[in-house]
């Protein structure tokens, strides 16, 4: 039989990948026929790509699929990029939700790999894009910046515990001092490193003062938006931008007796989730479009923090349609919509 389509599935693990390669026969029968472990390093690539060139047929285009796993994919992705494959990148979500519907017993990395060929094999998939690195670069920025927050608020916490103390060492509190100190001056590097990126791009500022525009989103928001999702490279909808952030809501209902409550799933990038909180907070308290949003989900299930998270993810989606439409936030245009959708949800009822 001919083959129409060839998948090469990686399963990206921190060592090692984790490859299966297999065909679409011209029945649409799917057939994998390669299994095998390469090191997730320079050589392992170099000695993956040859192996799978030798078994493939070269008359048909050989597309490599994995999953955004972390950080662990992303040199072999550029290494790919590089050779100039063909390579396609989705979201760890769609294969997981894939691998439910095999019915899979045992989830291993040899099933992984080779669900994933399987699903590259079945669905049309765009070409990965090299993300722009000034991307990459924020990314990192802004994640490091995190960290250091972090541990600026945890020796602040060490240095109140200290000086409340009867008898305080006076060494141990200028040293806590110090650090604190010491943190200030790499939060403040970094941000000068931001700025400059950001001033440097044009296309990147314009991006930034669109979704900035948003109430709430300030500009170090917008960063972190743009930077984990990489400019919404991967992202197709605001219901995939959701459950990318993990503020797509999970339940589990089977008849009378299994009732379990609707609840975020978090299944996502925690950075993204962590960035929205405080955006939210000041847009449902200074924005009239989330404030009646929040009431009006308050008032009906009781509940504040999942009227909260629910302005998170409005946030979230509405910066992903001000960046695809290159539009700033219009309140007028916001109010009017929220009339509409009240309105048809009365007429319903």
């Amino acid at each position: 039989m001919r083959a129409l389509k060839q998948v090469l599935g990686v399963d990206v693990a921190q060592k090692e990948l984790v490859v299966t390669l297999g065909r679409l026969l011209d029945d649409l029968s799917i057939e994998l026929y390669a299994y095998k472990i390469f090191s997730n390093t320079e050589k392992g690539f170099s000695s993956l790509l040859a192996w799978a060139k030798k078994l493939a047929d070269p008359d048909i285009e050989l597309r490599f699929v994995m999953e955004a796993t972390g950080v662990y994919h992303q040199k072999f992705a550029y290494f790919l990029d590089d050779q100039g494959c063909t390579l396609s990148i989705v979201l760890p979500n769609k294969i997981s939700n894939y691998i439910r519907t095999l019915e899979a017993k045992t989830i291993t990395d040899k099933s992984c790999s080779e669900a994933i060929a399987r699903f590259g094999l079945e669905r049309k998939l765009d070409s990965w894009k090299r993300p722009k690195s000034n991307y990459k670069y924020l990314q990192q920025l802004t994640r490091e910046r995190d960290q250091i927050v972090s541990e600026r608020s945890i020796v602040k916490n060490q240095l109140h515990a200290e000086s409340q103390e009867a008898e305080p060492h006076e060494r141990s509190l200028e040293r806590l001092k110090e650090r604190i100190r010491f943190l200030n001056r790499q939060e403040q590097e970094i941000k000068e490193d931001i700025h400059q990126l950001v001033n440097q791009d044009t296309e990147l500022k314009k991006e930034i003062e669109i979704i900035s525009s948003i109430p709430g989103v300030g500009q170090l928001t917008a960063i972190i938006i743009l930077a984990e999702t990489n400019g919404f490279e991967l992202i197709r909808n605001k219901k995939q931008l959701s459950s990318y952030a993990g503020f797509d809501v999970k339940e589990k209902q089977s008849g009378t007796s299994v009732k379990g409550k609707p609840r975020i799933s978090k299944k996502g990038n925690r950075s993204l989730r962590k960035a929205m909180y405080f955006p939210a907070m000041t847009a449902v308290k200074y924005d009239d479009n989330f404030k009646n949003m929040y009431v009006r989900i308050v008032s009906k299930q009781g509940i504040k923090m999942k009227a909260l998270i629910a302005a998170q993810r409005k946030l979230l989606e509405l910066a992903y349609i001000l960046y695809k439409s290159k539009t700033s936030y219009d309140k007028s245009h916001e109010t009017q919509r929220a009339g509409q959708k009240n309105s048809m949800s009365a007429q319903s009822v």
